[in-house]
């Protein structure tokens, strides 16, 4: 028993040791970062229609989504947000939100003009995408990681030392901003009946900010 109890108390000694050893293993904490900008190819519009009663609504409504086909947008792409009616006006006007989806084929010079309607009440944009942008984040990512191996390795090379394995992978998102509205464009559509009308206004993609993604991967590399 007394030998087994030894045994037992070396084994675990010895386990101490080796994880004791592996805690005091020398590392080296790096960040790497990494950007990229994306074109959008998608925008999502908000836009806000009225009718003095619900029939007048309904008319409304059913020429917009004339407006909106004939320009390309599908049907899939136009939703219902919101609906609302005004009890203190004197007229009791109601007013409807819904949403739309646009892509690069979209004339917007024509799509802007034909929506210049005295029914419709605002047009606002709620989110520009890129149908890619899943992929973009994940080169992104890569692209910061390999960001932090290269510091690793140039930092230890100074000292004469190498890089080895990595100990510790910890993403930080900084920014993405794939939903938010551009500054110059909102501007632009704040009141859409007042500038559809205007020629030297420009609708289209190549007036939209690119979609900025920007991440850090803070690393621990055993030194070697």
């Amino acid at each position: 028993m007394k030998l087994r109890h030894f045994l037992l108390i070396g084994l675990f000694f010895i386990t101490g040791l080796i994880n004791a050893q592996e805690t005091k293993k020398n590392f080296i904490e790096v960040t790497g970062i990494a950007e990229m900008e994306v074109e959008p190819d998608e925008i999502i519009f908000n836009v806000g229609i009225k009718g003095d009663n619900k029939n007048q609504l309904a008319d409304n409504e059913k020429q917009l989504f004339e407006i909106l086909k004939s320009n390309g947008v599908k049907n899939e792409d136009i939703k219902f947000k919101s609906m609302h009616q005004n009890i203190y006006s004197k007229t009791k006007i109601f007013t409807k939100n819904l949403q739309f989806k646009v892509t690069k084929k979209t004339d917007m010079a024509n799509l802007f003009e034909n929506l210049n309607q005295k029914w419709i009440t605002s047009i606002n944009i709620d989110e520009i995408r890129n149908t890619k942008i899943a992929d973009y984040r994940k080169t992104v990512k890569i692209n910061a990681l390999k960001a932090a191996k290269e510091k690793a390795d140039y930092l230890l090379e100074s000292m004469a030392k190498k890089t080895g394995n990595p100990l510790e992978i910890v993403e930080i998102e900084d920014y993405t901003s794939d939903t938010v509205l551009p500054m110059n464009f909102r501007a632009k559509t704040a009141n859409i009946q007042l500038e559809a009308a205007d020629a030297n206004v420009d609708y289209s993609f190549d007036n939209i900010d690119n979609i900025k993604l920007k991440y850090s991967i803070k690393t621990k590399y055993e030194i070697l």
